[in-house]
């Protein structure tokens, strides 16, 4: 089975699409979305629409819940809170029930299992961010003791791409564009963000994975970011990216 991950759309159209476009080349048996489909930039409906149209196997981010009342955004910056309470009428009922059936977890045939934040805990893991060994740590000893049998996990919300393997009691970061699996290994590997970077690189991101090779591919994808700006501003969203916002998140410390 051939993967194709994607994470943290954050509402950008433009991202997703080119970002699908390229997708549709790679062969893939299907695509998993790791979760925050909306949140930040001003396409939350048509962004929701076509992970619906191409079938997606999605979990629930933070951002989607908190949209739909599932959380609150008591911990949000105030940029991000802003944000859902914009996104919220944005959306029709039947969007917002999607949203909100979406799973915390998904196995994926005995191979793979699909979180947006972290594996562990049993509650609120998709605000949990593997930023840290210590967390990883975590969420690696809980894909260890999973029942499916697992040794990959794919998450999402740090919106930093990254293979993390715990092999022979450590753990590294493999680094790479194309980096192969090994048997032995566990993994933790996150494919960065289609819509929201906040890297140097402003590229959408996505990975391909290929479970029967045990090949994991990052792909790096360009689009027209201007739009997605233009829109954002239209609708009083500040991007992330745009000096306005980058102060106000550095007031606020916690990314959300």
């Amino acid at each position: 089975m051939k993967l194709a991950l994607i994470s943290d759309i954050h509402a950008n159209l433009e991202a997703l699409a080119a970002t699908l476009a390229d997708i549709s080349a790679q062969d893939v048996d299907r695509i998993v979305c790791l979760g925050d489909i909306v949140g930040y930039n001003a396409n939350p409906a048509e962004c929701i629409r076509l992970i619906r149209d191409c079938n997606a196997l999605c979990v629930a981010g933070n951002h989607d819940l908190a949209v739909c009342g599932s959380i609150t955004t008591e911990n949000f910056s105030s940029v991000a809170a802003r944000s859902i309470e914009w996104t919220r009428p944005q959306l029709t009922a039947d969007a917002l029930v999607f949203l909100a059936a979406l799973p915390l977890k998904a196995t994926i045939d005995s191979q793979l299992i699909a979180v947006h934040g972290a594996l562990h805990p049993e509650t609120g893991c998709e605000r949990v961010r593997l930023d840290t060994e210590a967390r990883r740590m975590e969420s690696f000893q809980a894909l260890a003791a999973h029942p499916s049998g697992a040794r990959i996990c794919a998450f999402g919300h740090t919106h930093r791409a990254g293979v993390y393997e715990f092999r022979d009691g450590e753990v590294v970061e493999r680094t790479g564009e194309q980096i192969r699996l090994c048997d032995d290994g566990y993994y933790l590997i996150n494919p960065g963000t289609v819509g929201e970077p906040r890297a140097r690189d402003r590229r959408a991101s996505y990975m391909v994975l290929d479970l029967k090779r045990r090949v994991v591919t990052l792909r790096r994808i360009d689009y027209d970011a201007d739009m997605p700006f233009l829109a954002a501003r239209e609708a009083g969203l500040v991007p992330r990216f745009g000096f306005s916002r980058l102060k106000q998140t550095l007031r606020d410390l916690v990314e959300t």
